[in-house]
């Protein structure tokens, strides 16, 4: 045996997270998603995708999602608040 040997966990580790943690973020990342589409209806759940890019990986300001929908940015933003709080709400519910 070499001193230089890789092990499965090098291999398989990211940028120092472990196995471990990366299953959780995905475990986690999965449950948002489920969230999103259960507790979140029309413009909410249209502004939190966009504003965040989860539907396309391109997050987008207030000001552009309000011109996309014709709203003002400040409704963008009343609706986004109201929509996070609702998704904090449900999760912290959901791991308890």
């Amino acid at each position: 045996m070499e001193g230089n040997e890789i092990s499965l966990m090098d291999v398989l580790s990211c940028e120092g997270d472990s196995v471990m943690e990366i299953v959780e973020n995905k475990i986690q990342v999965k449950k948002l998603y489920e969230e999103i589409e259960n507790c979140l209806k029309g413009r909410e759940k249209l502004i939190i995708l966009m504003r965040y890019g989860l539907h396309d990986g391109n997050p987008k300001t207030q000001r552009e999602i309000a011109a996309q929908l014709g709203i003002s940015r400040s409704y963008v933003s009343r609706i986004e608040k109201r929509a996070l709080k609702k998704l904090f709400n449900q999760l912290n519910v959901t791991n308890k």
